[in-house]
Order: structure tokens, then sequence, then C-alpha cells
């Protein structure tokens, strides 16, 4: 897996032996937590025209996968945002 420059500089930091921890360990995690969780879980709904016969392929693909064809879109959407897949238009 290819990390980003922003994700080697975290690994970096961390396993850096001069790291020091905040006092205030436990409220800082519980920040960082909520923030994080409302990251992930905060969704908006979108409508997303589509040939059929991509759907109908998508969703064969998706049954044999075990997941639905909606949260292969989401995940392909999700790797495009985030640089870890390219689109050749």
């Amino acid at each position: 897996m290819k990390l980003s420059q922003e994700e080697n500089d975290i690994i970096d930091y961390v396993e850096n032996p001069t790291t020091k921890s905040v006092s205030n360990v436990k409220d800082e995690m519980s920040k960082y937590t909520a923030l994080a969780k409302e990251y992930t879980t905060k969704k908006k709904a979108i409508s997303l025209r589509l040939p059929e016969s991509d759907i109908y392929i998508l969703k064969q693909k998706a049954l044999s996968t075990g997941l639905s064809y909606q949260n292969i879109i989401q995940s392909l959407v999700h790797q495009y945002t985030h640089n870890q897949i390219k689109v050749n238009l």
C-alpha cells in the first residue's frame, strides 16, 4: 500500500524516540475519536444516472463479492477522491 506524504510524516513523528505525549491524552483521544466518527459516518445522498447495462453488470459483480452495488460505487468514489485509483477519461 502506498502512503501519502502526510501519512509518512505521521509515522515518522510517532516512531521518533523524542516524541512526548500530551498531558490530557484521554481528552484528546475522545475529541479526535468523535471527529473521526462524525467524518466517516456523515453521508449525503446523491442521484446518479447510469446506463442500465452498467448497473446490471455492477449488480452481477456485487453478488459475486457479497457486497451491495451501492457500496461498490461508494468505495470506487472514495478511492478516486483519495488518489488511490485513476480514471482514464
